[in-house]
């Protein structure tokens, strides 16, 4: 461990993520600027991480691009990391999230950075899906982690 930055991710952060958790997908476009999208994150382990990927975008052409991605990961009490590492595309479409066409892709962590603060706590970044799609939304979210961490 160098300072807050280590080259894997703590088990608290992999805790966080097992299950599965939003998260903000870090990738540098074209023009190096910086850009960030939500996504869906699940760890399988402290050195591989799973992410979900929407089809088309500009995120999606950084990392076709150049394979280099960061997650940015927000949970309840002291979990606030950047992770970043290689990432490759695991599976065109995740039938989970159907009718959306949403890749799955998995990182090769080269390392972690601790972003918290002693003393503070941080309120995990969630998804507030609307009355009407609420059950539904939340039904396709769980189907979708499901599915991150079995695909082969």
């Amino acid at each position: 461990m160098i300072g807050n930055i280590t080259p894997h991710m703590p088990e608290k952060l992999v805790a966080c993520l097992r299950p599965g958790a939003p998260g903000l997908l870090l990738t540098a476009g074209a023009d190096d600027f910086a850009t960030s999208a939500y996504t869906w994150i699940v760890a399988l382990d402290a050195q591989r991480a799973r992410f979900a990927v929407d089809e088309g975008g500009s995120t999606m052409a950084n990392l076709q691009r150049s394979g280099q991605a960061s997650l940015q990961v927000i949970g309840q009490g002291d979990i606030s990391f950047i992770v970043k590492g290689r990432a490759r595309a695991l599976k065109p479409r995740l039938d989970a999230a159907a009718p959306y066409v949403i890749q799955l892709w998995e990182m090769e962590v080269v390392g972690a950075k601790d972003q918290s603060w002693p003393g503070v706590a941080t309120n995990a970044l969630t998804y507030e899906w609307p009355a009407a799609q609420r059950e539904a939304m939340l039904g396709m979210e769980q189907a979708v982690y499901k599915e991150m961490r079995e695909a082969k």
